[in-house]
C-alpha cells in the first residue's frame, strides 16, 4: 500500500504524516518513511533523534552515486536501476525505514537533469516495484503533483484545516492527482476547535472522501515545537482509526 500525504503548507501535514508511520509500523513488518519535502522535518517527527536526522543526506544530494547509476558523460540512461538505493541508503528505525528525498533541482546555471532524473527513478522504484508499506510526507502544496512524482500511489491524503486557502489548495490536489491517474483522493480535516469549522469542512467534501478530523490540542501544537519531541506519538489512537480507514480505502484488506 502507498499513500502519498499533501496539503497547504501550515496545516500540520508532517505531524499527520509522522502519526501515520507509527500507526502502520504497529500492523507491518516495514514502513517506508519517505520524505519528499525538501524541509525535511519527517525524521525528527518520527522520533529519529534530531542530532541524526540532520545529518542525513538527501538521495538527491549523493553526486557519486548518481554518476554510477546513470552513467558518466554527456550521455545518461533514463531509467537507472536503483533498487539497491532503497537497503542501502535509509536509515532503519526499528521496523521504519527512512529516506530522504531531497528537492528535485530546478533552474540555475548547471544543469540537474540527471540528478532529477535519478530522483525520479528512485521514487517510482518505491512507488511502483516496492509490496512494502509506502508513505510518502509530499512537499507543501501542488508543485510535487505537476512534476509527477506521486504516480503510483494507491490514495493520496490531503490534510486540510477550516481555511478558505487549505480547501482550495485540496480541490486543485484533486484535480492534478486526477491528471496522474490517481484514482482515490481523501481528506482529513485538522486542528477542528468547533462544530463550525467541522461543518465548513463537510460543507466542501462529500462524506465519503473525509476519513476522519483530529481535533485542535495545544499540547500536541507546543510539543511539535520541541526538539526530539514526539507530537506524533499523541495523534495515534486517532491515527488507528484513520489508518484503517485508508486500508480499507486502498483495498489491503
Amino acid at each position: 500500500m502507498k499513500l502519498a500525504i499533501s496539503g497547504k503548507g501550515g496545516v500540520g501535514k508532517t505531524t499527520i504524516a509522522a502519526a501515520l508511520v507509527k500507526s502502520f509500523a504497529e500492523t507491518h513488518q516495514t514502513v517506508y518513511a519517505i520524505d519528499a519535502d525538501p524541509d525535511a522535518c519527517l525524521a525528527a517527527a518520527i522520533g529519529i533523534p534530531e542530532e541524526v536526522a540532520s545529518e542525513l543526506k538527501p538521495i538527491v544530494e549523493m553526486r557519486d552515486l548518481i554518476r554510477a547509476k546513470t552513467g558518466e558523460g554527456a550521455f545518461y540512461t533514463l531509467n537507472p536501476q536503483v533498487n539497491d538505493v532503497l537497503d542501502d541508503y535509509s536509515y532503519q528505525y526499528k521496523n521504519i525505514k527512512f529516506i530522504r528525498m531531497g528537492g528535485i533541482k530546478k533552474g540555475g546555471s548547471e544543469c540537474y537533469c540527471r540528478e532529477n532524473t535519478f530522483l525520479n527513478a528512485v521514487v517510482s522504484s518505491l512507488l511502483l516495484d516496492s509490496n512494502e508499506v509506502v508513505i510518502m510526507d509530499m512537499g507543501a502544496g501542488i508543485e510535487h503533483l505537476s512534476r509527477g512524482t506521486a504516480r503510483g500511489v494507491d490514495l493520496m491524503l490531503v490534510v486540510v484545516e477550516p481555511s478558505r486557502n487549505s480547501i482550495n489548495t485540496a480541490h486543485l490536489v484533486k484535480r492534478l492527482a486526477a491528471d496522474l491517474g490517481i484514482r482515490k483522493v481523501r481528506i482529513i480535516g485538522n486542528k477542528i476547535r468547533t462544530a463550525r469549522e467541522k461543518e465548513y469542512i463537510e460543507n466542501h467534501f462529500s462524506p465519503e472522501e473525509i476519513l476522519g478530523f483530529i481535533e485542535f490540542n495545544n499540547e500536541i501544537w507546543e510539543k511539535a515545537m520541541e526538539p526530539n519531541s514526539d507530537a506524533a506519538g499523541e495523534l495515534l489512537a486517532g491515527m488507528r482509526e484513520v489508518r484503517e480507514k485508508i486500508l480499507r480505502e486502498a483495498g489491503d484488506r
